[in-house]
């Protein structure tokens, strides 16, 4: 078996993956930050990583030492050389110390490809060529990747400039009130909301996107009264707007229909359904694919996916 594991900026994840990729177990744990906080230091998710790893890790792999075979742990954000975030060496110190002491292989990747591959994985689709969207806190980027077995070949097209998607939602949500993060709590106020009744610019140049210049305008809405569901809803409506553009002219100028979408700003329903209708249109013809919605937030299952060896 594989076990998979995954220390980002809010969430510690560990999974056991038989070697056909069928999930055994998986266990993942939130890093706390306090209310009307936006996120956490560094220095205090690392801590909490390693505190909570060491017993989700027994927990999903006891009884499992004579079948573990190997362990692929997410080491840095993305495949670049450059990438680098403290939090993920808390995940990958206990992967190497188990694989030497187990004596077993262990395979390093990248928080980014791990979401790639549970995207595929959960979506069911073994496709090698394909636009991405990889949305989320900490990233938002339109990318071009080829995959071949389990290795990508990734391409940035674009990304954001400035703040990313989810620290959008999160700052407009923690200033109406709502708990870090505020996902999921401001997508069911935004299904109160009235579509048009306030409203959010989208801030796109070429492939490159801007969610401050929008994250001011809610705020200034928020000052003026407006109502709270109808301000969720329109930051929905200017995430979505925003990735259509940029989908658009990818689509056109890179020739390619098929669309993968993963990363926790992904789970919502609303942006979902927005952009199928959208881009799936018969006049632009993309096939559009997304993570399952359990999976769309960070997780270890596509990293230890990432160890499955995959027949084309």
């Amino acid at each position: 078996m594989i076990l998979g594991i995954d220390t980002s900026n809010y969430t510690t994840s560990v999974a056991l993956m038989d070697l056909e990729g069928k999930l055994v177990k998986q266990r993942r744990e939130r890093l706390k930050v306090d209310l009307g906080e936006r996120g956490l230091r560094q220095s205090e998710a690392l801590f909490q990583h390693v505190k909570q790893l060491p017993n989700l890790i027994a927990e999903v792999a006891e009884g499992r030492k004579d079948v573990l075979t190997k362990i692929v742990v997410s080491t840095k954000p993305r495949p670049q050389e450059d990438s680098y975030m403290p939090v993920f060496t808390a995940g990958f110190g206990h992967a190497k110390a188990l694989a030497s002491v187990l004596g077993i292989s262990l395979i390093e990747t990248s928080h980014q490809e791990g979401h790639l591959m549970a995207g595929l994985w959960s979506a069911k689709i073994n496709i090698q060529k394909f636009l991405a969207v990889h949305l989320s806190g900490g990233t938002s980027e339109i990318l071009k990747v080829h995959k071949n077995n389990n290795n990508f070949d990734i391409k940035e097209l674009g990304a954001s400039q400035d703040l990313h998607a989810g620290q959008f939602v999160d700052r407009v949500g923690v200033a109406l009130g709502l708990s870090f993060p505020a996902g999921s709590q401001l997508e069911r106020l935004a299904t109160k909301g009235e579509l048009g009744k306030v409203s959010i610019p989208s801030s796109v140049q070429g492939y490159q996107m801007s969610f401050s210049g929008p994250t001011s305008a809610a705020m200034r809405l928020i000052e003026l009264g407006k109502g709270s569901a109808d301000i969720a809803l329109a930051v929905q409506q200017c995430i979505a707007n925003s990735l259509e553009k940029v989908l658009k002219k990818a689509i056109d100028e890179e020739k390619c229909k098929d669309i993968l979408i993963v990363g926790g700003v992904a789970a919502n329903q609303y942006i979902r359904e927005r952009l199928k209708k959208r881009l799936e249109h018969p006049a632009v013809g993309a096939k559009l694919y997304f993570a399952d919605p359990k999976w769309s937030s960070d997780n270890a299952v596509g990293t230890a996916a990432m160890g499955v060896k995959y027949r084309d």
